[in-house]
């Protein structure tokens, strides 16, 4: 009915004029309960709990996350923030709809202080809470005079609704989620990962630094066959190994990054910036060559990228460099329970330091990346040994010099050569392909629906997937992590930020629901 809709959007209100309406409900002691939360697809379980929390109070307020904030994986929510808003409102246990103006709800109860902080009985262990943060948000609660409340209504889960009955993902993806699920839970995999902590880490390669220069275009020249562009604004990120170093030290408390920057305008202070703070660098300086940037130019707000100027010197190390870092890393690398080596081929790697990491590391990944510097000169077939070798199919063909083969028997052509363990191929569109000796061949479909920036993606898979393969995690699983961890890094704008722990966490959680 229409009168009844236009009573449910006054319930909605900016957060705000929420916590002003909450101060004066309270001089009137009046007592008031908040639920938080996404529910991005209201069911029988969310009202029930509402139902619940509304018997604790006198006024039920909700609130939501934004659309932007929310963690669930691609596709998520599936409903936008202003539909999950007025469908909350319209239900008549109710009093108060608001959207959370940031990612987490410890800020929001600050501001509002109920008296009364109403979660699911799911929340009740702390150690079953993936974000770490219902501690906080009951500090929070407590520090403004109330109190938290869990409900043990029947649960449901959207997320499973939306697996079962809703085409989140292509059919493929869902055939494979649905065999997958009966072999590991959620709560396996996230295990698996968190186990990784304690592994000592090795970085090894090119650093970057990627530029993005943000342009509007603003016509064809007259006098030249280019566009024109307005320049915007600019952003940089710390790439290349260092991306690596970032991401594997979001599930490894001990990694260290080993590197080599220009000495002029080395911008060794952006880069120790931009690691995370138990990222240990070691960086060498070599007189000869700039820091590797790669600067693009990106029309806005689409992101896309329209050429790229590289500053580099990819000739081979001098004999001085390269004696510096061989001698520091025959030192070091015994000390590290794996080794990860990202190659760009940027002149960093030279022979005999490949040579002495095949032989010395105790455990080697190795990704040998095909790029416009390198194209033909950068391959897999540089290493003489690698325990896990992680590249996409076209650097495999590349390898081998076929284009048109057997993908499977390529890989285990590289995998007798090398002596390897694991080896997993990136398909694009198509996945990934994932082997070991002992598991054998296993397809994995991508899980990504939208794409923002392929920027970076790989570097996050191996960073991720290296340690699950030094750890003796199966191919299989690996696979999975790899590209549940490709799904969440093509979200990200170039190296921006590292995939972290919780979002993979609900993310690996939305899928096996």
């Amino acid at each position: 009915m229409p009168g009844s809709k236009f009573k449910s959007e006054l319930k909605i209100k900016r957060l705000d004029d929420l916590a002003e309406i909450i101060h004066n409900l309270k001089k009137h002691r009046k007592k008031v309960v908040l639920c938080h939360g996404v529910f991005d697809l209201l069911h029988p379980g969310h009202i029930l709990h509402f139902e619940a929390a509304r018997k604790e109070g006198d006024v039920l307020v909700v609130t939501l996350t934004k659309d932007q904030f929310v963690n669930k994986g691609p596709g998520r929510p599936v409903y936008n923030q202003r539909l999950r808003a007025e469908s909350i409102a319209s239900l008549g246990c109710v009093d108060y709809v608001a959207l959370n103006e940031g990612p987490i709800a410890v800020d929001l109860i600050k501001k509002l202080k109920p008296d009364v902080y109403a979660k699911g009985a799911d929340y009740e262990n702390p150690q079953d809470d993936l974000t770490g943060k219902i501690k906080d948000e009951e500090d929070a609660v407590r520090a403004g005079g109330g109190r938290i409340h869990f409900t043990h209504e029947v649960t449901f889960s959207s997320t499973e609704i939306i697996n079962r009955h809703y085409m989140v993902y292509p059919d493929q993806a869902q055939e494979f989620l649905e065999k997958f699920r009966k072999k590991y839970s959620a709560q396996q995999v996230i295990d698996t990962l968190k186990h990784l902590d304690k592994l000592k880490v090795l970085v090894i390669g090119d650093a970057i630094i990627d530029e993005y220069h943000y342009c509007s275009p603003m016509g064809k020249s007259p006098k030249e066959s280019i566009v024109a562009s307005k320049f915007l604004r600019a952003e940089a990120f710390a790439g290349g190994i260092l991306a690596c170093a970032n991401h594997s030290a979001g599930f490894c408390s001990n990694v260290h990054v080993v590197s080599m920057l220009g000495k002029e305008n080395s911008r060794e202070d952006f880069i120790l910036d931009h690691l995370k703070p138990h990222v240990k660098p070691k960086m060498f300086f070599r007189d000869d060559a700039p820091t590797v940037v790669k600067r693009r130019f990106v029309w806005d707000p689409f992101l896309v990228k329209m050429f790229e100027v590289v500053f580099i010197d990819d000739r081979p190390l001098s004999g001085k460099n390269e004696k510096q870092v061989h001698d520091y890393l025959s030192k070091v690398i015994r000390q590290y329970d794996m080794v990860i080596v990202t190659d760009y081929g940027h002149g960093f790697l030279s022979p005999g330091l490949i040579d002495l990491i095949c032989k010395k590391s105790k455990f080697l990944a190795v990704n040998t990346q095909t790029n416009s510097a390198n194209t033909g000169y950068n391959t897999i077939q540089k290493y003489p040994r690698a325990d896990y070798v992680c590249i996409d199919e076209p650097e495999m063909r590349l390898a081998h010099q076929d284009k048109f083969g057997n993908l499977e028997n390529l890989i285990l052509k590289t995998a007798k050569k090398l002596k390897c363990k694991y080896v997993t191929v990136t398909r694009g569109h198509l996945g990934s392909l994932a082997y070991s000796k002992k598991d054998g061949f296993t397809q994995i479909p991508i899980f990504s629906k939208e794409i923002v920036d392929r920027v970076g993606a790989g570097d996050a898979f191996l960073a991720i997937t290296a340690p699950c393969a030094a750890a003796g995690v199966p191919s299989d699983l690996t696979g999975f992590i790899g590209n549940a961890v490709g799904a969440l890094a093509v979200r990200i704008v170039g190296n921006r930020t590292a995939v972290e722990p919780v979002p993979l966490f609900k993310f690996i959680t939305a899928l096996l629901k």
